[in-house]
């Protein structure tokens, strides 16, 4: 019986953290840290990614523990959240609720289903305790919800998320059963043409894809913090099955600014931008010769927040 190889580690240096990539295959490790790091290179966006590849047994970080607002990527974990409360049968209004939330990205449907997952003791300021039940169960320690009802200022991690991608795209029933896995992994395949950018750029074309993105702009209110003040953050998540294909991405960013005199919609394509050359420079790496998936860009109603303004803002 031939010994199991060995994997291979690869850092690649880059200004401040660095891209980190493990594999069976040595070469492709060592390729995708430096790929990686090209395409970080010279971007103003701060990015954080997590990427898995079970068929290679691959995966590469960079700054993966950093929090980022949630914006609309939040609503997977509250998908995952009303799955897990409802032991995977969901009644038809919340069936019709999950799927506005996750194709359309509706906020109003997000909201209903977050206050249906939370206490409402105090009605101004739902605490989400059942999602919280979930991200117990799911170990995703270092995801802190927004306990004044702001469900899109939820802090999320790449390391967080890609711990998501991975529960719904794999066989472990201890939180979620294939039933309700499948019927996330379902709604994410059928998100809207126009919303199916990022982490989604150039993967292989016959590959089954299923995406969550979120973008929002923070205001620039006397009590938001300097740093966000008319920040856009940008995040996109992808997992792809199919023919072979098991991998998962999530690409998290901010401090997508738009430049003075320019449409506001800049800083929402500068962050697009920054995670689809992450996205095509691994899906390059690791399936050479593939035809790819060119996503198509997002209309112009997307340049609106995907999640709720915060009414902290």
């Amino acid at each position: 019986m031939a010994a199991a190889p060995s994997a291979a580690t690869q850092r690649a240096v880059t200004a401040g953290p660095s891209v980190h990539c493990t594999s069976k295959n040595a070469e492709l490790a060592r390729k995708l840290a430096g790929d990686i790091s090209k395409a970080l290179a010279g971007r103003k966006s701060m990015a954080s990614l997590s990427f898995y590849d079970r068929p290679t047994a691959t995966k590469c970080t960079f700054d993966a523990g950093k929090q980022y607002d949630s914006a609309s990527v939040v609503k997977t974990v509250i998908l995952g959240a009303l799955l897990y409360e409802k032991g995977g049968t969901l009644t038809g209004t919340e069936d019709a609720l999950a799927r506005k939330m996750i194709t359309v990205s509706d906020n109003a449907a997000t909201t209903t289903l977050w206050r249906q997952l939370s206490d409402l003791t105090d009605p101004k300021k739902p605490d989400p305790v059942k999602v919280q039940k979930f991200l117990d169960k799911a170990g995703m320690r270092d995801t802190v919800l927004d306990k004044e009802g702001n469900w899109g200022l939820t802090q999320v991690t790449a390391a967080d998320q890609d711990k998501l991608l991975r529960l719904l795209s794999g066989g472990d029933d201890s939180v979620l059963r294939a039933g309700a896995r499948s019927y996330a992994l379902g709604l994410m395949r059928q998100v809207q043409s126009d919303q199916r950018w990022g982490a989604t750029a150039g993967a292989p074309a016959d590959a089954v894809i299923q995406v969550k993105n979120g973008w929002l702009q923070r205001s620039r209110n006397p009590d938001v913090p300097d740093f966000d003040k008319g920040d856009w953050k940008v995040n996109s998540m992808a997992v792809l099955t199919g023919k072979g294909y098991d991998s998962g991405l999530v690409v998290l960013t901010e401090n997508n600014r738009v430049p003075e005199g320019r449409p506001t919609a800049d800083g929402m394509n500068y962050g697009i931008g920054t995670i689809e050359a992450i996205s095509r420079a691994i899906y390059r790496a690791v399936h050479p010769g593939a035809k790819r998936y060119s996503p198509s860009a997002p209309a112009p109603a997307a340049a609106k927040p995907s999640a709720q303004p915060p009414v902290t803002d």
